[in-house]
């Protein structure tokens, strides 16, 4: 592989984790302000999932950015991301339209990244991604 795609594929990588990891410091550093928003849209125990998922979106940001059991991280990250847009963001529910629309903006945006994170575990079985630290924790051949 050329090292302009690799380049490519890591400034991909940097690009996809950004909000990721971005999200993790805000759980971990507004966990009260969160934990009152996961609370009204019925999660409970609230502030110690919020500071849970922001362990695993901190830890599965870096996993993929650093390419450490890439494809645990990515896995991990996908099956956050689809838990967290069905719990927090049901769009569905809301009756008052701007709501609505706010709602089903971040469904989308979660749904959108959990596809990425999909397509990036099974991405790191390959031995054609340039610049990790460790191979995939399991091997998919």
């Amino acid at each position: 592989m050329s090292t302009f795609f690799e380049l490519v594929q890591f400034i991909g990588r940097v690009m996809f984790v950004f909000l990721l990891i971005g999200s993790a410091i805000g759980h971990l550093t507004q966990t009260e302000a969160m934990a009152g928003y996961a609370a009204s849209r019925g999660v409970s125990p609230a502030k110690p999932l919020v500071q849970i998922s922001g362990v695993a979106l901190l830890a599965g940001g870096l996993s993929v950015l650093l390419g450490i059991f890439g494809d645990i991280g990515s896995l991990g990250l996908a099956i956050l991301l689809i838990i967290t847009a069905v719990q927090m963001h049901a769009f569905w529910k809301e009756t008052d339209p701007m709501a609505k629309q706010m709602e089903m903006v971040a469904f989308n945006k979660d749904i959108a990244l959990a596809g990425a994170a999909l397509f990036l575990w099974v991405y790191f079985h390959y031995d054609a991604v340039p610049w990790v630290l460790t191979d995939a924790l399991f091997s998919a051949y």
